[in-house]
């Protein structure tokens, strides 16, 4: 079965950064764009960045636009979320997710639109 295993999480100060990492398997992994979305407490989901199948087209919430980079490596099976300049409203639970597209260029910003989710992981930033 599909399962995607994120990891890289932690307590890191405000501006600092991490680095998410997703592993997939179970799946064809260059047939699906990936998403990072994030939950905090007391809040609903949302979307943080996707990428599309190849890596060609990505796309980021504007709550981290020119903090976070999101990345994939098809060879590995893994997606990856660089973020930086880390501030406290960051904190959250941070989910892996896949999106079967015969699209090319599709990426996705909508929780509805990914079939296949991992358990996600603790990021605590600190002030």
């Amino acid at each position: 079965q599909v399962q995607l295993v994120e990891s890289g999480g932690g307590l890191v100060q405000a501006g600092g950064s991490l680095r998410l990492s997703c592993a997939a398997s179970g799946l064809i992994f260059n047939g699906y764009a990936m998403g990072w979305f994030r939950q905090a407490p007391g809040k609903e989901r949302e979307f943080v960045a996707s990428i599309s199948r190849m890596g060609y087209k990505s796309t980021n919430a504007d709550s981290v636009t020119g903090r976070s980079t999101i990345s994939r490596d098809n060879a590995k099976n893994t997606v990856s979320l660089q973020m930086n300049s880390l501030k406290p409203e960051d904190t959250a639970v941070y989910y892996c997710a896949a999106r079967w597209t015969g699209v090319l260029s599709t990426a996705g910003t909508r929780e509805s639109e990914f079939a296949f989710w991992g358990q996600g992981t603790q990021v605590t930033v600190s002030s």
